[in-house]
């Protein structure tokens, strides 16, 4: 190794470089780095040589190789620690490429990079060990100096003062996000943070724990150091024969995580958190530990006595059995043996539930157990506000959906559509109501819907052969594609003008209605024709003025069809059935009758000259909100989806439209009887000649 103590690793005045520094994870974190410390002095990455990060603290210049960036660099900014980010299949050749070109300035590698293989890993191992360069990782987080107020990779998140105040305690984990919470957590006992390492924790750690903990040792600022621990690995038995047999004269307290998973024969989820032997499982650890310090694990009920015992054991450490338990932990070390305690005011560490939803659980559970709701910490209780005043639709937490599904799932046994058997839908409901489930992931209603949807599903099937959408499929059998590639077609010559107006009427319809405290759509006790005559007034107010500018304006969506346009009083046949079965089963649509009272205030005003057929697209926008109403009020799908409902629900059925013509062109048509005769095309270029 190179580094003598902890600070060696990273301190002020280091100088950082990033490879793969324009992607989108190290872009950010170098940015919010910057703001923290400005350590980082350049970046490389290939193909975006001449490139900079903008930061709010200066630039960051971006050079294709680290070769060129050594040599385009001053001397006095040549780097000294580099953070790897680049794929793992590039992991190999960054670390070759420093090392041949930087060898006798950097002192520490960081690699960032997971799933790097432990043949790699091991390759790294060698030819960094062979010039004396320390790497830590790969999976690291990266570490924080918290006196020197640097860090390196994205320990901290993007707040790090607000965990991190300085202070005595050492935090190595093999869990980056880990280091966070824990240094938190001791602020509880009046303890600050010295430094948050992450060693990560893929099947090879290259930092390990008995290299980390002599390190720690040696810095002064340390008094008791943290681990957070898990199962994989003979980390943790090489540490602690070496502090056996060496000594070791700091307090360690440790959290071993997964012991839990041993009950259900799982794995947590870093890659070297698999058991491989006796010492390896979270209960083996837990065992080692205890023998070392030679002490029962911490037991927060517990009164502990000041005694020569004790003391002895806690010079050790102690092992804590869950995660909050660190801070008292922590605290009673520092007691027994008269550490210091970094910070004035305690906040003792309590939970803060910010929601309380027990439902009827609190007339069975213990007082003790049934919380009030907490106070919600800032920036979270704005945007909580926020969240809650926005009358309509969820809002999500995204997370990794590459191999796990809300809408479809198969136990081997059943297929499920949003939870519910394929095979009982089959049973008992038709294809529009799995159309519902498949949407908005509850069944219609009642059968009002049921049917309703169904019909939407028949009236987005055709508009004859003239359509744009009819045109695809019948040029793709005149190619002698296949029906796939006519079905294809289809969806692609859709688009917001074809088909997607009804998106558009969706968000326009909310946009108006969300002010109003809606229910039932069906059962609505609005004046709807006071609020289309407002409207209109408005609309026509704003065309006037954009037609006296000379400027485009915004139209509303789903007025007019260029069929069924010619008469004083317009109408799309396939609405007036949908607006017929609404009305014989006694229920009015509150935003079709919106849209009917508009084109009749649109007319009245002087804003058009005939009254505009309200279309098929916004029939299915207008009863697809109003199917949808409900999921969005009580904020169970997102507003997004219920605009895109409108489209995919036009799509589905005109590709059965398309299907239909391919069909139908391949049984009655002639190969290449779509292709216009060269005698109907127009030339509106004169022939030119190239000189």
């Amino acid at each position: 190794m190179k580094a003598n103590e902890l600070s060696d690793l990273l301190k002020k005045g280091d100088r950082v470089a990033v490879s793969n520094i324009t992607g989108r994870e190290a872009s950010k974190v170098s940015a919010e780095t910057q703001k923290y410390c400005s350590d980082i002095v350049a970046g490389w990455a290939l193909g975006k040589g001449g490139q900079n990060i903008e930061t709010a603290q200066g630039s960051i210049p971006v050079y294709s190789t680290f070769e060129e960036m050594i040599k385009s660099l001053p001397s006095e900014s040549l780097p000294n620690k580099i953070m790897i980010y680049s794929p793992p299949e590039a992991v190999y050749g960054e670390v070759k490429e420093v090392i041949a070109h930087g060898g006798r300035f950097v002192e520490t590698i960081f690699i960032i990079t997971e799933h790097v293989s432990v043949e790699v890993t091991a390759k790294i191992h060698q030819i960094c060990k062979d010039i004396n360069v320390d790497v830590i990782g790969c999976n690291t987080l990266g570490m924080i100096n918290v006196h020197d107020h640097v860090r390196i990779g994205a320990v901290g998140g993007d707040t790090p003062d607000e965990t991190f105040i300085p202070g005595s305690v050492t935090v190595l984990s093999n869990s980056g996000n880990m280091v966070n919470t824990i240094s938190s957590y001791v602020k509880a006992s009046g303890m600050g943070t010295a430094f948050g390492v992450s060693t990560g924790k893929d099947a090879l750690i290259l930092l390990p724990m008995k290299d980390l903990l002599r390190l720690a040792e040696k810095d002064k600022r340390t008094k008791i150091i943290v681990l957070y621990v898990e199962p994989g690995g003979v980390y943790e038995r090489e540490a602690i024969q070496v502090m056996k047999e060496k000594g070791f004269s700091k307090p360690v307290v440790v959290y071993v995580a997964g012991k839990i998973a041993e009950k259900y024969n799982v794995s947590l989820g870093h890659a070297g958190a698999v058991v491989d032997g006796k010492d390896t499982s979270a209960s083996g650890k837990m065992m080692l530990f205890d023998d070392y310090f030679g002490i029962e694990p911490f037991t927060p009920e517990k009164h502990y006595q000041k005694s020569d015992g004790l003391k002895a054991c806690l010079k050790k450490g102690i092992r804590v059995n869950t995660l909050h338990d660190i801070p008292n932990a922590v605290g009673l070390i520092a007691d027994i043996l008269e550490i210091k305690h970094d910070l004035p005011n305690v906040k003792p560490l309590g939970l803060n539930p910010w929601f309380v939803n027990l439902s009827k659980l609190d007339k069975h559970i213990p007082t003790a157990l049934s919380l009030a709701p907490g106070t919600i910490p800032e920036p979270y209780a704005s945007q909580f506000k926020e969240h809650i005043q926005t009358k309509l639709g969820a809002t999500v937490s995204r997370q990794n959906m590459r191999n796990a599904s809300h809408a479809s799932s198969n136990d081997g046994a059943t297929p499920r559509l949003y939870g519910y058997s394929v095979m009982e839908l089959m049973r008992k409901w038709n294809f529009g109501a799995a159309i519902v489930v498949a949407l908005t992931g509850e069944p219609p209603r009642d059968m009002f819907e049921e049917k309703l949807a169904d019909m939407l599903l028949v009236a987005s099937i055709t508009n004859g052969p003239g359509t744009i959408s009819a045109q695809g499929p019948k040029l793709s059998a005149s190619a002698g594609n296949s029906p796939n590639t006519a079905m294809i077609a289809t969806l692609a010559t859709i688009g917001s003008t074809h088909g997607g107006n009804g998106s558009e009427a969706v968000q326009f319809l909310m946009d108006v209605f969300e002010k109003y405290d809606i229910k039932d759509v069906y059962d609505s006790k609005l004046d709807v024709k006071a609020i289309a005559v407002e409207y209109a007034a408005g609309f026509k107010k704003k065309k006037n003025a954009a037609q006296d500018a000379s400027l485009e304006y915004a139209r509303i969506p789903c007025l007019g069809h260029p069929v069924f346009k010619n008469d004083a009083v317009n109408f799309d046949p396939r609405e007036r059935v949908i607006y017929a079965f609404i009305k014989e089963n006694g229920r009015t649509n509150v935003f079709l009758e919106f849209y009917h009272h508009l084109v009749q205030a649109l007319k009245d005003n002087g804003t058009v000259n005939k009254v505009m057929a309200v279309n098929v697209d916004a029939v299915l926008a207008c009863a697809w909100l109003g199917i949808c109403w409900r999921h969005l009020v009580e904020k169970r799908i997102t507003r997004q989806r219920a605009i895109d409902i409108p489209f995919i629900v036009f799509g589905i059925g005109r590709v059965v439209g398309g299907a239909a013509e391919y069909l139908d062109h391949k049984d009655f048509g002639r190969e290449m009887d779509m292709r216009i005769p060269t005698t109907e095309c127009k030339e509106l270029t004169k022939p030119k000649e190239l000189k």
